[in-house]
């Protein structure tokens, strides 16, 4: 085993994904209950006790809201940067000293074989970062909760095995909804989310002869549907002569674990 990993659950009411290589099994996120959380790694036949800890991005609710209960449940450590744990402060719980561990943004921590890149994304958060992923000749790539995708990102995530990346909102759907229009600003300002169009020309511009699959991440319930994401995005794709798989990932059910270098790469 190289890298295997699923998205739990991906979306607006919450978010976690569990990765793992020989030696480390690692969540990154947990936005949902933790009783939900322990039917997810039911559905994909992992047991939590065997994680070797939890990484956080973020200190919005879907992306935290078990994180604590979790943590104490199965006694893992926790890892996020100084300004989100700031942010956390008096949202997690009790937690022992021995639970609470700095990774500091724009920087890699090794966890046995896998080393962990962190990357800054542009988000309405105190620090947010985003993660990828290296074992062996192995990449896999979580980019979701930014308003758009730099260069510099682009380039740290860039020829990814594969990607569990942002297609937030379809702009029409969401220029037409309910929101008001101080929310509609900010979910298509620079510290929003990605939308599916988007999302499709930042991938085509990373994707590399080493992508086997994309998993398109944090639909929106309201402003998005999995078939306007995957077409949308596909479109772009398609246009530039790129023909990878495109999956959907859901709020209430995990994906199947998928193992990276699985198949053959195309020319």
């Amino acid at each position: 085993m190289s890298l295997e990993f699923s998205v739990l659950a991906s979306g607006s009411t919450g978010n976690a994904f569990f990765i793992q290589s020989k030696e480390q099994r690692l969540l990154v996120d947990a936005g949902l209950s933790g009783k939900q959380m322990d039917l997810h790694f039911k559905e994909i036949g992992v047991d939590p006790s065997t994680l070797s800890g939890i990484l956080v991005t973020h200190e919005h609710s879907d992306h935290i809201k078990g994180v604590g209960i979790f943590a104490r449940k199965y006694n893992l450590p926790i890892y996020a940067n100084e300004k989100t744990w700031k942010a956390m402060d008096g949202k997690l719980g009790k937690l022992t000293p021995d639970q609470k561990f700095h990774f500091a943004t724009d920087s890699v921590q090794t966890f046995g074989d896998i080393d962990v890149e962190s990357f800054r994304v542009s988000h309405d958060a105190a620090e947010p970062m985003f993660f990828a992923f290296h074992s062996n000749d192995a990449k896999v790539a979580l980019v979701t909760d930014l308003g758009y995708v730099s260069e510099r990102i682009k380039k740290i995530v860039e020829g990814a095995d594969a990607y569990i990346f942002e297609a937030n909102h379809d702009v029409e759907m969401l220029r037409m909804s309910h929101y008001p229009w101080s929310v509609k600003q900010r979910i298509l300002g620079d510290l929003g989310h990605v939308s599916n169009i988007d999302s499709g020309l930042a991938l085509a511009d990373i994707i590399g002869n080493e992508t086997e699959r994309i998993y398109l991440a944090h639909l929106s319930q309201d402003n998005n549907m999995k078939d306007i994401a995957r077409m949308t995005v596909d479109q772009v794709l398609q246009e530039r002569g790129i023909d990878v798989p495109l999956l959907d990932t859901d709020p209430h059910r995990a994906t199947t674990l998928y193992e990276v270098g699985k198949i053959a790469t195309f020319d």
